[in-house]
């Protein structure tokens, strides 16, 4: 994708997902892989009112190359997610209640679920009875180490819709901009649904 039109891409994606409550404050961070390398979100800005000059320009190692602003600590993870996903394109990280709270919730280092219609919104999941898996990680303000954990997850367990980082939010992953925001979607309403099966019976 061309570099301009990946900014437009995720100036409509941030406005959308500013709308859903996804992204309070300053929250978030959104990438794109370009013809060149990877458009970023420029760190501290308003992913609801983003423009064109709010984005840093990387190159394939992640060096930026245009752009101003102080690029987002958690880019080596957007770097890193790119690598490990064969076919990624597009990276949104958020941090919605449903998923900030649901992975503080789970102890484990899965999320996993079954029996919901809405699985089916997500790439390769055929069927309700099918269990979608989604891993958690401990958060880590040294996002290269937390990088090389999920590289680490990724041997045996690969990341294929995104993953959770416990008590921050969602990095989804899709192969285009509109894929991304499906799995975001799906995944939200997914999170929401646990959230209050596990107020009704409570418990896990």
């Amino acid at each position: 994708m061309h570099t301009q039109a990946a900014k437009l891409a995720l100036i409509e994606a941030g406005a959308w997902v500013a709308q859903q409550g996804w992204v309070p404050a300053t929250g978030g961070n959104f990438s794109i892989k370009t013809d060149s390398g990877f458009v970023v979100t420029a760190s501290g800005f308003d992913k609801g009112k983003l423009t064109p000059e709010q984005f840093l320009e990387l190159d394939t190692t992640g060096t930026i190359i245009a752009g101003g602003g102080k690029p987002s600590a958690e880019t080596a993870l957007h770097l890193k997610l790119y690598e490990l996903c064969a076919g990624a394109q597009c990276i949104l990280h958020t941090h919605s209640v449903a998923a900030t709270v649901l992975s503080r919730f789970i102890q484990g280092e899965q999320f996993q679920i079954c029996g919901y219609e809405m699985q089916k919104s997500l790439s390769g999941i055929q069927s309700h009875e099918e269990t979608l898996s989604i891993a958690i990680f401990d958060n880590d303000q040294d996002i290269e180490r937390l990088a090389q954990r999920v590289a680490q997850s990724h041997q045996t367990t690969p990341v294929i819709h995104g993953v959770l980082i416990r008590g921050h939010g969602l990095y989804a992953v899709g192969r285009t901009v509109q894929e991304t925001r499906r799995h975001i979607e799906g995944l939200e309403f997914l999170f929401a649904c646990e959230l209050e099966r596990i107020k009704l019976e409570g418990r896990q």
